[in-house]
């Protein structure tokens, strides 16, 4: 008796774990990558396993932070806009699009073509988040880093957010 209970409960476990092993759960919707059918890279920035960045030395007289947006020509597609910027602290991610008190631009960034092109001042970012850390206290400490992401409208009205690019304060 007791050895039909174990064999009817290993083959009613072999059932089901034969059911769900489909490519259905293996490779759902809630395993997979969400990727844009079109691609946004940062041509001015470099990574390194993590984020894309940039580097913003602020010896400068005006330091700016500049990112430049493009998506690939092959796409038939051109950028219309920017149509909102989100910043802050490491923290920004998708949601902090729609936070008012994350967003940056009051008007959407026109396009060029494939390219569009994001400028901010240092000094006006550390106005807007007076308590992001963004300043590196002396030099030789590591670099703060300060993050954007973006809303991005195509010509045909497709809005797709970029991943999180951050910019690295340097003594």
């Amino acid at each position: 008796m007791k050895l039909t209970f174990i064999k009817g409960f290993l083959l009613a476990t072999l059932a089901v774990a034969s059911v769900s092993c489909k490519d259905d759960l293996q490779y759902g919707p809630l395993v997979r990558d969400n990727r844009p059918a079109v691609p946004v890279t940062f041509s001015n920035a470099v990574t390194y396993g993590g984020n894309p960045f940039i580097e913003v030395s602020q010896a400068g007289a005006a330091p700016t932070i500049t990112f430049t947006l493009s998506i690939p020509a092959s796409t038939g597609r051109t950028i219309r806009e920017i149509t909102t910027v989100a910043g802050g602290g490491t923290g920004v991610n998708a949601a902090s699009l729609n936070t008012a008190a994350a967003k940056i631009n009051t008007a959407p960034i026109a396009g060029n073509g494939t390219t569009a092109t994001f400028t901010m001042s240092l000094a006006a970012f550390r106005t807007k988040f007076p308590t992001v850390p963004a300043t590196p206290t002396a030099a030789g400490l590591a670099p703060r880093e300060i993050a954007f992401i973006f809303l991005v409208t195509l010509d045909d009205n497709t809005q797709i957010v970029t991943q999180q690019v951050r910019a690295r304060v340097l003594a």
